[in-house]
This record gives structure tokens, sequence and C-alpha cells, in this order.
């Protein structure tokens, strides 16, 4: 350790003040922020995650804060990441639909570390993202309703075109090309209707 001592000239007369008789620079450490915070949303949840020296990843712990954008931070959320990887997740559930949100990190020398004792650094910059929107029940049933109406007349036209085709079959007798045409057509869009369902 060290011994911090101020000195100063007091009307012609030297005095020494001692203001640490102990100093330890391991135990008074302040850290530059995180660097490089990113954010990536999914329906499900917001990922979250930054950059430290990899040489202090696995002796520090972070505070994330985020609110909702335009909001002062004062009003904003805290998270505390579980582990201390440099990477937190917020559910879907805790955000708003059709709201931007902000939100910063700061990092400091985790409690459970005895060798280092530091303050919370200054806080990163912001990252902005916004919750995934997800189709609405209404939607999902209308493009249901959608495929089955397309479906059955499709459906009639593929059995006429097969009929047809029977048909002229059996008598020898070939289809003009103005009917051909349309059934082909008919046969076409059914195909590309049920490869939509199933790729559904």
């Amino acid at each position: 350790g060290y011994r911090v001592s101020l000195q100063g000239n007091f009307f012609g007369h030297n005095h020494t003040y001692i203001t640490f008789p102990e100093y330890n620079p391991r135990k008074h450490i302040k850290l530059d922020p995180p660097l490089n915070i990113h954010s990536n949303v999914t329906a499900s949840k917001c990922q979250i995650w930054w950059s430290v020296p990899w040489y202090l990843v696995e002796i520090l712990q972070y505070e994330l804060q985020y609110k909702e954008h335009g909001m002062s931070w004062e009003s904003a959320l805290n998270k505390t990441p579980p582990s201390s990887l440099p990477e937190i997740e917020i559910e879907a559930t805790e955000l708003r639909s059709g709201v931007a949100y902000i939100a910063r990190v700061r990092c400091k020398v985790s409690e459970n570390e005895d060798s280092y004792h530091s303050q919370w650094s200054e806080w990163s910059q912001t990252t902005v993202f916004q919750r995934a929107d997800v189709p609405k029940l209404s939607e999902k049933i209308l493009n249901t309703r959608t495929m089955q109406f397309l479906f059955i007349p499709l459906s009639l036209g593929t059995l006429l075109y097969l009929f047809w085709n029977c048909k002229l079959s059996s008598s020898g007798q070939k289809a003009s090309p103005a009917l051909i045409f349309p059934l082909q057509l008919l046969s076409f869009s059914h195909s590309i209707i049920c490869t939509m369902g199933i790729l559904r």
C-alpha cells in the first residue's frame, strides 16, 4: 500500500496532512464504461450485448438501464445480468408494443472479487430498440379464411379439369386451346395455394 499526504505552507510554516494513512490503488478503481452496445429484438425477447477488455470479463458486474424513448432516465428500469457475461435479455412481455426504448449499461468490479474494488463506471453509449410485433389473432383468422375461400373454387376447377381430360381421352377428342388455357391456369393456381398452405 501507499501513504498519501498533502503538504502546504501556511503563514510561513510547513504543514503535512495525512489524507490516507494506507492507500491501496487496487481498492480505488474507476473503470471505463462498456463499449459497442448493441441490441437485437425478436418476437419473444430483446437481446442486448456490449464489450469490455477481455482480461476484465470474469471479474466485472453490470447494471443495465432502459426506458421509453423520450422519457427521463429517472423513470428508467434497472436490470442486472445473471452472470459476468457482457449480455442481458429483456422479455417481450416487459416491453410495450409500438414503443421505442433506449438502453445503457455501466460496470464495476464484482463484489465477489477480493483483490480489487471499484466504483461504478460512467454510463455507456446507448442503443435503441423496439418490440417486434406478432400478427394479431384476427389477422391469422382472416388469412385462414382467405385460404379456405380460395381453396374451394380452385379445387372444383381442378376436378372439372381432370373430369374434362378424362372425358376427352375416352372419346379420343382434343380440347380447343381456348378451353385448355383457363383449365391449366386453374390447376396452376391450385398448386400455388396448396404450397402456400403447407409453408404456413
